[in-house]
């Protein structure tokens, strides 16, 4: 598989490409999946309707990988949690984390187990995925699925999870512990069931300073990589720390690929990162909005990286109303202007 190659630091006769969301809202065909399933939860918890959207975007614009599609929240719910997403608010956990009774409620073996929708719909999408395709796994760190877990939602202040860092940080270190184990299960059963790549998303790393970045995130997503590593070394494994441009320097640990947000330029990702790990990333998502833009973008990032050691990638998501037409051009334009 190419993508697998590139994750390796292989020689590939292009540069790979894929979205990150790319299986979502952009697309008319995952909308009628959506609103047949009744709800965004029902999708992810229904095998052939989530493996139905993982395989839309290759289908439709000939990425190189697939990334299954679920939610990162779906393993604080399988914990305990009770989870619901309601409409312009996002995801809410109507019992959000306050006390050690509520971390001792925490469940970690029986919550991998219940995530088994998650691993029949890998297999269904690996049974029907080209297998020149890559498909990716993924989870939340540690780090953002506590943040989630103790706000009750999403923040813009961090307020609740914060205040609990600095005083009383060993409740936070238990939360992120139990949290840290499942996702180790989570993953390895995501491998078991076929898929050949995972990333790590840490969305909200960029809500901490340097110190607690490094002790309340980063250390604990370095446990899952160890723990994978030391047993499948030949699946990579991707991580992506959003926003942490300022502490490259000291980023090391056994993983392959590093995601590379936009607001990250790529040069100060290849100057600091690019010989030791394979760089993924990072067009400025609104791009895919103009083919002028798209075309300044990828030509940029290809005069940076030279075809080696990347992964090309938006460096967020892709957004919902951006058009079809659009992205297919930004996947064509990659393999065309980076075909060796």
């Amino acid at each position: 598989m190419i993508f697998i190659d590139a994750c390796f630091g292989k020689k590939t006769p292009y540069t790979p490409v894929w979205m990150m969301r790319q299986a979502g809202r952009y697309l008319p065909q995952y909308l009628k999946v959506r609103e047949k399933a009744g709800s965004f939860l029902h999708l992810c918890k229904n095998p052939e309707s989530a493996a139905e959207v993982t395989l839309q975007p290759v289908d439709i614009l000939g990425v190189d990988a697939a990334i299954l599609f679920s939610d990162i929240l779906v393993v604080p719910l399988e914990m305990g949690m009770d989870l619901r997403f309601s409409t312009g608010e996002g995801p809410i956990f109507s019992n959000p984390l306050m006390t050690k009774a509520d971390l001792d409620k925490l469940q970690i073996n029986e919550a991998a187990e219940r995530l088994e929708y998650v691993y029949k719909a890998i297999r269904i999408i690996r049974s029907k995925l080209s297998s020149d395709k890559a498909l990716i796994g993924f989870c939340g760190a540690p780090w953002t699925l506590a943040t989630y877990m103790i706000e009750g939602s999403g923040t813009k202040t961090y307020g609740k999870v914060k205040k609990l860092l600095y005083s009383n940080p060993s409740f936070l270190h238990g939360v992120l512990a139990k949290v840290t184990e499942v996702l180790k299960l989570y993953l390895e059963m995501q491998i078991k069931s076929g898929v050949n790549a995972v990333q790590i998303f840490d969305s909200w790393a960029s809500a901490l300073e340097e110190k607690a970045f490094f002790e309340f995130s980063w250390r604990y997503i370095q446990d899952i990589c160890s723990f994978l590593k030391s047993k499948y070394p030949d699946v990579p494994i991707i991580v992506f720390p959003k926003g942490i441009s300022g502490y490259l320097d000291k980023i090391e640990g056994e993983f392959d690929v590093f995601g590379v947000d936009w607001s990250t330029p790529i040069e100060l990702a290849k100057e600091k990162l690019g010989n030791r790990y394979v760089l993924q990333g990072n067009m400025e998502p609104t791009r895919l909005y103009s083919k002028r833009a798209i075309d300044e973008g990828v030509e940029h990032i290809v005069n940076v990286m030279q075809n080696k050691r990347h992964i090309f990638n938006l460096g967020h998501g892709i957004l919902p109303d951006v058009s079809v037409e659009n992205a297919k051009y930004f996947i064509n334009s990659v393999h065309e202007k980076t075909k060796i």
